[in-house]
């Protein structure tokens, strides 16, 4: 939700192009040091805003949000590509939304042939409005999101939610029957897992507070989630008000668990600041996530590897600026993020990806920045 168009703008980052039919950067070492994790990293894209790339269930395409206005675009719309081509930069991804309104939050579902989406265009073709800053940054939660599934042509062949209300954030299940996804159909901002095709939605958090970003474990049985949590009647009363509104703010959030089907929730990180974007480690034990806890600038964002238990934090990207939305490869050999590295200063942010190190042994002997 919102991810990377919002996230940016709160932390100064924004940038709105990404490029195509360049040529690919010189290859070089573009990891930072203490990355020892990372391997063989690449860059994909060379411009703009480019994030929350997911893999294809067979490790060969990836699927993204971008806003680039060379291509007449105003919001965000959904593309892919296959990465296993060589000649990966002779062309543009593939465009699978329709190109109008704003979408968000894309994943392939089993099979590789079809790619889920939110978007908002049955509600207009323009942009939806952007929120009044007057009472601070707020993330909108668009009444008019609803979820999509997309042929690798661009052709929508189903809609799986069909209502007035906030749709959006879907994953889906290794397993291939379920999705998660971020609702208000119960007037909080809830998680709730519906099967592959659209029906039986059932709510599974129901805690006050915004939960989204969910992802499934590697075996299915359990999902990782970013939350707010208010708690005090100052904070209740702020998130109600903004939530009547279509506004939520995004600067106080914690990882949290759960099985599939909502028992045995338990919190993971108690770190303050906005921690988010995770994504559960090949293992099925530790996840990895962003965060700004670390930053006294506050828009440093860092990805952090952790246990479920929240013990053993570790910290895997060192970029100064921004380094977000970790997803393995579905056969655990590879990582996919996007960063704010190796963009001239600019604040381009563009997905790279590369074969991840367990023992964390390449790099370990770095002394420098060797950007």
């Amino acid at each position: 939700m919102h991810k990377i168009h919002l996230i940016t703008t709160l932390f100064f980052l924004a940038g709105t192009t990404i490029s195509s039919g360049q040529s690919s950067p010189r290859p070089k070492d573009i990891t930072y040091p203490g990355e020892v994790h990372l391997k063989n990293l690449r860059q994909l894209t060379n411009g703009g805003d480019n994030a929350e790339a997911y893999w294809s269930f067979d490790n060969r395409k990836l699927v993204m949000q971008s806003n680039n206005p060379a291509w007449g675009l105003k919001c965000d719309q959904i593309f892919w590509w296959d990465i296993a081509r060589d000649d990966i930069w002779r062309d543009r991804p593939h465009l699978v939304s329709t190109g109008l309104g704003r979408t968000t939050c894309s994943f392939f579902l089993p099979g590789d042939t079809l790619i889920l989406f939110a978007s908002t265009h049955e509600g207009g073709d323009d942009c939806p409005p952007e929120p009044d800053r007057s009472e601070g940054y707020v993330w909108p939660i668009y009444d008019s999101y609803d979820i999509y599934v997309a042929d690798l042509k661009g052709n929508i062949v189903k809609k799986l939610t069909d209502r007035r209300g906030y749709d959006a954030e879907a994953t889906v299940s290794p397993r291939g029957d379920k999705i998660v996804f971020t609702s208000d159909r119960s007037g909080d901002l809830e998680l709730w897992v519906m099967n592959i095709d659209g029906s039986n939605p059932i709510q599974i958090t129901d805690e006050l507070g915004y939960d989204g970003g969910a992802f499934f474990s590697p075996d299915g049985s359990k999902i990782v989630f970013r939350a707010s949590r208010p708690r005090t009647p100052e904070e209740i009363e702020e998130y109600k008000n903004l939530l009547s509104k279509g506004h939520v703010k995004p600067s106080n959030m914690e990882i949290f668990v759960c099985n599939a089907d909502g028992s045995d929730l338990r919190q993971v990180t108690r770190l303050g600041k906005a921690n988010w974007a995770p994504y559960y480690h090949p293992d099925g034990k530790r996840i990895l996530f962003s965060s700004n806890h670390h930053s006294t600038r506050g828009y440093q964002f860092n990805i952090f590897m952790i246990n479920e238990n929240g013990t053993g934090l570790k910290q895997i990207t060192f970029d100064p600026t921004f380094d977000a939305f970790p997803m393995f490869s579905w056969d655990g050999k590879k990582l996919v993020f996007s960063s704010n590295r190796n963009n001239g200063g600019t604040r381009d942010t563009n997905v790279f990806i590369c074969d991840w190190d367990e023992k964390g042994r390449s790099g370990k002997s770095s002394k420098k920045n060797r950007r």
